[in-house]
C-alpha cells in the first residue's frame, strides 16, 4: 500500500507560481510512475503530467506544456509539480497519483492504484 499526500495548494493571482507536493509513505515509490491530475467544478479527471520511474520521463498536458514542470526525489519518497505563469483556467483540485511501473499509459487515470486526497489551487484573474 502506497499512501499519497499532497500540499502546497492556495489562492494565487494570475501569472503567479505555485509549487505542490507529494509525500509518499508505506512503501517505496522509486519503481512506481507518479502523475499530477486535476479536476474542476463540474468537470472530470485531467491529466496533467506524469514523470515514469523508470528514466524520470516526463509528460505534459498540452495545456500546461511550458508552464508545469513534474520532478520526484526517489530518496525523500517525494513527487513535485512547480507551476508558473498560472491562469485562471487552472483553478482545480490537484490530485497525484502513482502508478506500477508496467504501466506506460501516464494520461489516462485508469492505471493509478494510489491517489491523494487532493489540494485546491485557485487562480484569480
Amino acid at each position: 500500500q502506497v499512501q499519497l499526500v499532497e500540499s502546497g495548494g492556495g489562492l494565487v493571482q494570475a501569472g503567479g507560481s505555485l509549487r505542490l507536493s507529494c509525500a509518499a509513505s508505506g512503501r517505496t515509490v522509486s519503481r512506481l510512475s507518479m502523475g499530477w491530475f486535476r479536476q474542476a467544478p463540474e468537470k472530470g479527471r485531467e491529466f496533467v503530467a506524469a514523470i515514469s520511474w523508470s528514466d524520470d520521463s516526463t509528460y505534459y498536458a498540452d495545456s500546461v506544456k511550458g508552464r508545469f514542470t513534474i520532478s520526484r526525489d526517489n530518496a525523500k519518497s517525494m513527487a513535485y509539480l512547480q507551476m508558473n505563469s498560472l491562469k485562471p483556467e487552472d483553478t482545480a483540485v490537484y490530485s497525484c497519483a502513482a502508478a506500477p511501473a508496467y504501466y506506460r499509459s501516464y494520461d489516462n487515470p485508469i492505471g493509478y492504484d494510489y491517489w491523494g486526497q487532493g489540494t485546491q489551487v485557485t487562480v484569480s484573474s
